[in-house]
């Protein structure tokens, strides 16, 4: 894959659920660019965590075309091109933080010299020094999270996929991570795509932000964010951000119009 080729491709994707006869996504066109941060955005039920499984071939497509770094998305699962990380954490609670993120590499049959310096390395990236030996009953929920992408990147993986990782902390807690998580995606190189409900959070984290309609789900629109980097807490108070917002926001309210008229 060339330096310029997308890091995931959508092409006429569309999900059907044979329960209930339910379509889930209706023809998804979408290129994800190396080292973009993408987040998905839009209503309860507009499948964005379906499209993120779908990415990452958890839940295959009816129909469509998915690329993964240049390959089919079910052997870029096989070869471990991606990571991800969930709303709740997964840890293990009977491993330690160092064994958590150890994991992934045991399965990749790394030796234990490699998978000590790996997990240093990534236990200085997420900034736990001092909790190698914890285990997760013993750390807060935004540690936890940080333990939960650490894993997910200790094999160096292209892309990172995220669903709504945050969802759960407490307000000032998510702003937090949003910085932490910032500062990991610029110094990890990784390719991110990310599901969120919040609009203030996709404008601050993102490069662009694909919002999509009720279901079934479509892209209503895309909108570039143009706000400087690095961001930070004053980046929430700038009139751009501002305008982003009501950006996004209307697209909301567009895919919410026109999901009223068409068919499911």
């Amino acid at each position: 894959m060339n330096e310029q080729a997308a890091v995931v491709s959508l092409k006429s994707v569309t999900k059907d659920f044979q329960r209930g006869g339910v379509r889930a996504l209706q023809e998804i066109d979408l290129e994800v660019r190396p080292r973009e941060f993408i987040s998905l955005i839009g209503p309860s039920g507009c499948g964005k965590s379906t499209l993120l499984r779908i990415v990452g071939d958890l839940v295959p497509p009816t129909s469509g075309e998915v690329v993964v770094n240049g390959k089919q998305a079910h052997q870029a699962r096989l070869d471990r091109d991606y990571g991800i990380v969930f709303q709740d954490a997964v840890l293990y609670d009977w491993r330690t933080v160092a064994k958590n993120i150890a994991l992934p590499l045991e399965m990749l049959d790394w030796d234990r010299a490699r998978r000590s310096q790996r997990v240093r390395e990534m236990v200085e990236l997420v900034e736990l020094g001092g909790f190698e030996d914890h285990y997760p009953w013993q750390l807060s929920g935004g540690m936890q999270q940080r333990v939960s992408i650490a894993r997910a990147l200790a094999f160096d993986p292209p892309l990172l996929l995220m669903d709504e990782p945050f969802g759960a902390l407490d307000e000032m807690t998510r702003e937090r991570m949003n910085m932490e998580l910032l500062r990991i995606w610029q110094e990890s190189g990784s390719t991110i795509v990310f599901v969120t409900h919040s609009i203030a959070e996709a404008v601050f984290l993102s490069t662009r932000v694909v919002v999509m309609s009720p279901r079934p789900g479509r892209i209503t629109g895309i909108v570039d964010i143009d706000l400087p980097q690095p961001r930070n807490t004053d980046t929430r108070e700038q009139e751009r951000f501002f305008e982003l917002v009501t950006e996004v926001r209307e697209l909301l309210r567009t895919g919410d119009r026109s999901g009223e008229e068409l068919p499911a």
